[in-house]
């Protein structure tokens, strides 16, 4: 098998709903990482094997192959091919690792991985309506099997069942987020993020063209009492909006390469992929899955908790990385050390490998050598990948 090392990581800034990013297109805003990805290392495209791309709303702009239609809107030969993965919330992960397994395999030598989500346009569960262009009902997607067995899935529901079942309160939760707010607010101030996001064309909210280099999403203003003061969502007893990840826009990407190519192509990688793995949780709590994988890939790696420098499992609702912490006793210092999705949002589809270009180069500018990545799924799954850096 060949070592496969990442060799450049960018990302879009995150757009709020209805925020800067609204005016892009989904092939435009994919198109543009891509393009930038290749130019950071110089990297002529005509050798990229493939482009895989993850997306869980294939519809509209986001339908027809999107990962094909970036590299058409991107400045690629059209010889270049892409396909779309679907994983839900872990479908850019997936397509790190698919990307990885064909580039270990040595089937292809280079393969960019990425994510793109535009949740203004086509937000949660639009993929689930409307009809067949015979005018049909396009039909139930759970189907029985599902539904008869596990109930209609809730992701709301289930980060309450997830509070209630490792007994974690309201407090911790609001605690936690606000210091997700912090944290990702201390680090644009720093200039953490720097590397890593790619200044990008929007539109303020009278339509007047910007410039953006810093998420929209962040509130550090975020306070208890504010968070007492939302409304409490459906089928739960205290989840609101303030301690589950925001709906928004944005797009990442990551090169894959052989060491060998790695070697051809003179460049220096940013970290190595040292072991990938998924696997599926139950169907009703739904997004416990980081709690189960998270030991399966490192036991793939070969590697405890203690030798992981970072830990970034996604915040799609405050109690599941609480519970994950709690279940494998984590050190709470190593989680979502630049905050997570509660301050820097959720573009489902994107958020795996904008997870791990943050990952990577706070590796890098922490000199550190480990970091572990993985994300709930809707329907129980999670996908989890371990890097070095090099």
């Amino acid at each position: 098998m060949n070592e496969v090392f990442i060799v450049s990581a960018v990302r879009t800034p995150i757009g709020r709903q209805n925020g800067y990013l609204r005016n892009w297109s989904a092939p435009e805003l994919l198109g543009t990482v891509l393009d930038e990805a290749v130019r950071r290392i110089d990297l002529d495209p005509s050798i990229v094997d493939d482009v895989i791309t993850g997306t869980v709303y294939q519809v509209g702009e986001q339908g027809f192959t999107l990962a094909r239609m970036g590299v058409l809107a991107a400045k690629f030969p059209i010889t270049i091919p892409g396909v779309s993965v679907n994983r839900q919330c872990g479908s850019s992960l997936t397509a790190i690792q698919l990307a990885y397994g064909m580039v270990a395999s040595g089937t292809m030598d280079v393969v960019i991985a990425s994510g793109c989500e535009l949740l203004t346009k086509y937000g949660m569960f639009s993929d689930l309506n409307g009809t067949l262009h015979t005018g049909k009902p396009m039909g139930n997607p759970f189907g029985k099997f599902y539904t008869e067995k596990h109930g209609i899935p809730d992701q709301i529901k289930a980060a309450q069942m997830i509070a209630d079942t490792w007994g974690i309160t309201r407090e911790e939760c609001h605690e936690f987020a606000i210091a997700s707010h912090k944290k990702a607010h201390a680090a644009t101030m720093n200039g953490y993020f720097k590397n890593e996001i790619l200044p990008m064309k929007g539109v303020d909210k009278d339509g007047i063209a910007i410039v953006r280099d810093t998420d929209e999403t962040i509130r550090p203003e975020t306070t208890q009492e504010a968070l007492f003061s939302l409304k409490v969502l459906p089928n739960t007893k205290w989840i609101t909006a303030g301690i589950s990840s925001t709906i928004t826009d944005g797009a990442s990407a990551v090169v894959l390469m052989s060491g060998e190519k790695v070697k051809e192509c003179k460049l220096n990688p940013m970290a190595r992929v040292v072991a990938n793995a998924v696997i599926g949780s139950d169907p009703e709590i739904m997004l416990t899955g980081p709690l189960y994988v998270t030991p399966k890939v490192l036991k793939k790696a070969g590697l405890s908790m203690d030798e992981i420098d970072i830990f970034e499992i996604n915040e799609a609702f405050a109690p599941i990385p609480l519970a994950w912490a709690k279940e494998l006793n984590a050190d709470p210092g190593k989680l979502n050390v630049n905050g997570g999705a509660l301050a820097l949002g959720h573009p489902v589809g994107n958020s795996g490998c904008r997870l791990t270009v943050t990952a990577v180069n706070e590796l890098m500018r922490r000199k550190a050598r480990y970091a572990l990545v993985s994300l709930c799924t809707g329907g129980g799954m999670a996908p989890a990948t371990v890097f070095e850096r090099t």
